[in-house]
C-alpha cells in the first residue's frame, strides 16, 4: 500500500526540518518497522511537503505509531517545524491526498 501526505514546514524552518530528517531516531525506526512501514519518503517543494508512505495497511500503522512514546517524543521534536498536516481538499488533519493516476497501474491493465 502507497500512501501520500501533504505537510507544510512553519515559515523560516526549513534548515532545522532538514536536519532533523538527516538520520530519524532508531527508536522510531524500529517502531515504523513494527507498524509495517517498509518506507517513508518526503520531498519539498518551497514550504510544501509531500510524503509517499509505503506500508501493509496504513490504518493500522499510524495506530501502531500514534500511541508509542517514540512517536511522542519525534512529534514534541518535529512538530515545531510543521505548520499542520492538510488532506486532499485542504482540510486540516493526517489525512492521505488523492491519487489521481499512476504509469504504473496504467501499464499494468493496458491491453
Amino acid at each position: 500500500m502507497r500512501i501520500a501526505l501533504h505537510s507544510v514546514i512553519v515559515d523560516g524552518s526549513i534548515d532545522q526540518y532538514r536536519s532533523r530528517h538527516a538520520r530519524i531516531p532508531d527508536d522510531l525506526r524500529a517502531l515504523f518497522a513494527e507498524a509495517g512501514i517498509h518506507d517513508w519518503t518526503i520531498w519539498r517543494s518551497g514550504r510544501n511537503l509531500f510524503h509517499v508512505v509505503d506500508c501493509a495497511d496504513f490504518d493500522r500503522a499510524m495506530s501502531v505509531v500514534e500511541s508509542a512514546p517514540a512517536n511522542a517524543a519525534w512529534q514534541k521534536d518535529i512538530g515545531r517545524f510543521v505548520e499542520g498536516f492538510y488532506g486532499p481538499d485542504g482540510e486540516v488533519g493526517f489525512l492521505p491526498i488523492e491519487r489521481v493516476w499512476s504509469l504504473e497501474e496504467q501499464n499494468r491493465t493496458a491491453p
